[in-house]
């Protein structure tokens, strides 16, 4: 008993008819009946009830159909774990993020990527971009998902979006009665992020002041808690506003075309993980829609 005839059964047992069957499997009709013929006399048992009219299964046969399905699954399970194995899409694949990113949208890419690689497992670290950097220079994560600019010749940048810088304060805040230089702001730790706090003080100098900061964290959840809570106002990229509908939030868009930050991919150049290339594409479309949105 072969496989084949295993899918010679089981397409004449959808089809109740042997002719249809042949036109499905692309054969003729008379050597799919020697086939069918042939199983019949291996098991000892007769499949399938033949009149000039129909075609019915046995009770043997409705039988032998239940474990000739599983046996088939089975066996496409098994051909898809082997071939997975050997392209290196099983084990673990590393993704680090910074808290900015969109979770709604991190969840939808880890549904798509479990759909499409059942049999890898993904770990996520919630970093900065600079241990981000390191961490991909030395083998540790796979896919980063950061701020640019990144500065190394063992990386590969794919970029996914420009963010516009906004300034954001408590709902009942007037931005127009303001004097900036006598407010409090909140930051993200500058060991922890440098390049952000670099950033946010550039901002703040065009816009004439030098920010007081009296709070800093490393989350942006934490940064906008902080505000929503009328401790300070933050200097933070416009689409982190939309991930958090629920806090009394206002934001001031500024006016200065160079307050900006760009959202970007990084991978190490000698990546070999062949789920890497699936990764990014699933990305790259998510944040496309939820810039969209």
């Amino acid at each position: 008993m072969e496989i084949r005839h295993l899918i010679y059964f089981k397409t004449v047992a959808e089809e109740l008819h042997f002719g249809r069957a042949a036109e499905r499997l692309f054969m003729s009709q008379p050597p799919l009946s020697r086939q069918i013929k042939d199983l019949e006399d291996e098991l000892g048992v007769i499949l399938f009830f033949r009149t000039n009219k129909r075609v019915e299964l046995t009770e043997a046969g409705k039988y032998f159909l239940e474990e000739v399905v599983e046996i088939l699954q089975n066996i496409e399970h098994s051909k898809t774990i082997t071939k997975q194995i050997h392209n290196n899409i099983s084990g673990e694949f590393k993704l680090g993020y910074i808290s900015s990113t969109p979770k709604k949208m991190l969840a939808t890419v880890l549904k798509q990527i479990q759909q499409k690689f059942p049999y890898l497992r993904v770990s996520l670290f919630e970093t900065s971009t600079q241990k981000q950097k390191l961490a991909l220079e030395n083998g540790k994560l796979d896919l980063g998902i950061m701020r640019a600019p990144i500065y190394s010749s063992e990386l590969l940048t794919t970029p996914l979006f420009e963010d516009p810088m906004v300034i954001v304060g408590h709902s009942q805040v007037k931005f127009n009665a303001i004097n900036f230089f006598n407010e409090s702001f909140i930051s993200f730790n500058q060991k922890y992020a440098s390049e952000y706090h670099r950033l946010v003080i550039n901002t703040c100098n065009r816009m004439g002041f030098e920010p007081k900061i009296v709070h800093q964290s490393n989350s942006m959840s934490s940064i906008l808690e902080l505000v929503s809570q009328g401790l300070g106002l933050a200097v933070v990229p416009s689409s982190t506003i939309k991930q958090y509908p629920h806090l009394n939030l206002k934001i001031m868009k500024l006016e200065d075309m160079d307050s900006k930050t760009e959202v970007i991919l990084v991978s190490n150049i000698k990546s070999k993980n062949s789920a890497l290339g699936e990764f990014i594409a699933c990305i790259q479309k998510e944040y496309l829609d939820f810039n969209a949105s």
